[in-house]
């Protein structure tokens, strides 16, 4: 393995107070990694406070504040013009890294095509799952889905609590683009759709991996396991759909989308039928229930927000 592809920075971003355990054990986990970090970056996002905090708490790593707009991209962005090593890890601040994470994202970059990497994000729920919540929106809470690939294949882009980037593609492509993605205020995303559509785009030929073995685990709080958060992220998702789609044509910025409604769906909806019919898991109707009102709250999202974007612009 070269130089290059063995210098790794791992950033982390982070906002809110009641997360500082949850960030505590993020950091604790790749201090663990059996492969070392370069690195560790946390980025505080507009909260002088929790910086203060971090920055005392943690004297050997850097612990930095947003220098960007409010958010998620933001924030993502001063990390890595902060960053010295060629391949950039993000990692949410309320997830763990599994030891080998590192160990076994890295190799992945001997190859020159490959630009990006995801792996899988696997839920830790702090209630007990909804027998309503169907796998095939795990998305919903950051988390990887039925409908994913099940071994190494290339993608489209990763999830965004489990990804990495060579530092030369985030800088050719300008960096997270501010004004899509996540807020304190906002469950919305796709920033890094946006910016993976956007380096594919850039360089015919490249490749962003998913690899399930490159995993870490990510917390699901009671809020998020309810069905109004079900609903407001939905909504949330097809609002940043369309923002996507803006930035970069509905060709590439819908292209997974299209294979997941027309494929991954119904086979969701058939299974949660079986599951009743077959199995007597009466629940089973109410994730193929699930599946329905998710896609039908998206695609509201999405909807409102391309017909508010005429009136907007008159």
């Amino acid at each position: 393995m070269t130089a290059s592809a063995t210098s790794v920075s791992v950033i982390i971003c982070a906002y809110a107070d009641n997360r500082r355990e949850q960030l505590h054990r993020a950091i604790a986990s790749v201090l663990a990694q059996r492969t070392k970090a370069t690195e560790i970056i946390v980025v505080i996002d507009h909260n002088m406070p929790l910086w203060a905090f971090f920055f005392a708490t943690y004297p050997a790593i850097t612990v930095i504040v947003n220098e960007g707009a409010r958010g998620l991209s933001g924030a993502r962005n001063t990390g890595v013009r902060r960053a010295s090593s060629e391949i950039l890890a993000f990692l949410d601040d309320d997830a763990v890294a599994a030891p080998d994470w590192l160990e076994k994202m890295l190799p992945h970059y001997r190859n020159p095509s490959v630009i990006g990497l995801g792996g899988q994000v696997l839920p830790m729920w702090q209630v007990d799952r909804p027998r309503w919540f169907p796998e095939e929106f795990q998305w919903v809470v950051g988390c990887s889905y039925r409908g994913q690939p099940e071994k190494v294949e290339p993608v489209r882009n990763p999830i965004g609590c489990n990804m990495s980037f060579r530092r030369s593609i985030v800088e050719l492509t300008g960096g997270f683009r501010e004004g899509i993605g996540r807020t304190a205020a906002d469950a919305a995303g796709c920033e890094e759709t946006e910016l993976c559509i956007r380096a594919l785009q850039a360089i015919p030929g490249s490749l962003i991996l998913y690899d399930p073995d490159v995993s870490v685990h990510h917390q699901v709080t009671a809020e998020r396991a309810a069905w109004g958060y079900f609903r407001k992220r939905c909504l949330a998702e097809g609002r940043s759909k369309t923002q996507v789609v803006n930035a970069v044509g509905a060709l590439d910025g819908l292209s997974s989308e299209q294979r997941y409604v027309m494929r991954v769906l119904p086979a969701g909806v058939l299974r949660g039928l079986g599951d009743a019919m077959l199995k007597f898991d009466m629940w089973g109707l109410a994730r193929a229930a699930g599946i329905f009102f998710g896609l039908g709250y998206t695609t509201m999202g999405y909807v409102g927000a391309r017909l508010s974007r005429p009136r907007r612009q008159a």
